[in-house]
């Protein structure tokens, strides 16, 4: 029975927790730990059945008999954390992202180097049922060769800008996950970013020093085209949209309902709106990366979002604030070179 201890007590660490506690065999969440725990919060714990909660995670690190280490913790400490849980020979999930820092995530990778740790990054959507299908599609050849991928990435509503000033900006925080999809939806490299952005939501992004909404265009070794379309606002719900189209055909993904039913009157047609957020969303994703990687370290077979995955979107996002800031592409190899990669 493998051990599991979680770091973060909030709405992410929930979900991972009562996940594996719902739906992991040969698995149990022993521990969690948040400097913010509350007495709700360790009621909500013993309700899981978590034995032990904790303030300060380092008590998780200590503990010989914990095998895994999930790192929900806020961004500024996903680095730090990893560092001392590969110190203390954890495996480890991590939340995205490692850091907005490329340096401090070159150190994970380091740190990494002669153990044989596990080490995942939180890049849900690759475990969602609609990505999953498209890069099937793609992948096996049935559309071709791609030619031109197409994302839509809208959230619901802007975070509170309070958020906005610590998130790494909207490339860092956002985008990064549709970075990650072009990736893993083509199975090929970005060679170079041209984004343009701008602030149509709220003003106060604006004066953060952010933008909230964006178009990136980006160009791959392979030489298909990606496109990515960003807004912090979306009035009609979580908008999360795919179209992969190449030689021989083209897949898309739409978004996920509560239901499927459409109501035709004399009024109109109308379907139901797209969920409202990325819990409901992404909900079944969630189990499913925590599970694989859980069974990866059950197995000790190599997990699917490893840290050079987890590496890769951050340099997409510098490029392209790069781009914003300098008003021209920028090849990731620019970006590369600064930090010797």
């Amino acid at each position: 029975m493998l051990k599991i201890g979680i770091i973060g007590a909030g709405r992410i660490g929930r979900v991972h927790a009562e996940s594996i506690t719902r739906f992991v065999k040969d698995a149990e969440v022993k521990a969690i730990a948040d400097p913010f725990i509350t007495e709700e919060s360790a009621a909500w714990a013993r309700r899981q059945g978590i034995a032990e909660v904790y303030s300060d995670y380092k008590r998780i690190l200590e503990d010989k008999e914990i095998d895994i280490v999930l790192i929900c913790s806020s961004t500024d400490t996903h680095s730090s954390i990893s560092l001392e849980a590969i110190a203390h020979g954890k495996h480890i999930f991590c939340e995205k992202p490692i850091d907005h820092d490329v340096e401090k995530i070159k150190e994970v990778i380091d740190a990494l180097k002669d153990t044989d740790l596990k080490y995942q990054v939180g890049f849900n959507r690759r475990f969602d049922h609609n990505f999953m299908a498209a890069q099937a599609a793609v992948s096996s050849g049935k559309i071709g060769e791609l030619n031109i991928l197409k994302i839509t990435s809208r959230d619901p509503a802007p975070p509170p800008v309070s958020y906005i000033k610590v998130s790494g900006g909207m490339f860092l925080d956002m985008t990064i996950h549709d970075f990650d999809m072009v990736r893993f939806i083509s199975g090929d490299e970005v060679e170079e970013v041209y984004a343009v952005g701008g602030v149509l939501v709220d003003k106060e992004i604006g004066k953060a020093g952010d933008i909230d909404t964006a178009i990136i265009t980006l160009k791959l070794k392979g030489g298909a085209l990606a496109v990515i379309d960003n807004s912090r606002r979306a009035a009609y719900g979580y908008d999360q949209r795919v179209e992969a189209f190449g030689s021989l055909g083209q897949v898309a993904i739409a978004n996920d309902t509560d239901s499927t039913a459409v109501i035709s009157n004399a009024e109109g047609v109308v379907s139901e709106k797209p969920q409202h957020f990325f819990l409901e969303r992404y909900m079944q994703a969630y189990v499913n990366e925590v599970t694989e990687f859980i069974t990866a370290v059950a197995n000790d077979t190599p997990v699917k979002v490893d840290v050079y995955d987890g590496l890769k979107p951050v340099l997409i996002g510098l490029a392209a604030k790069l781009s914003i800031e300098k008003n021209r592409p920028i090849k990731i190899s620019e970006i590369t070179k600064k930090y010797n990669l």
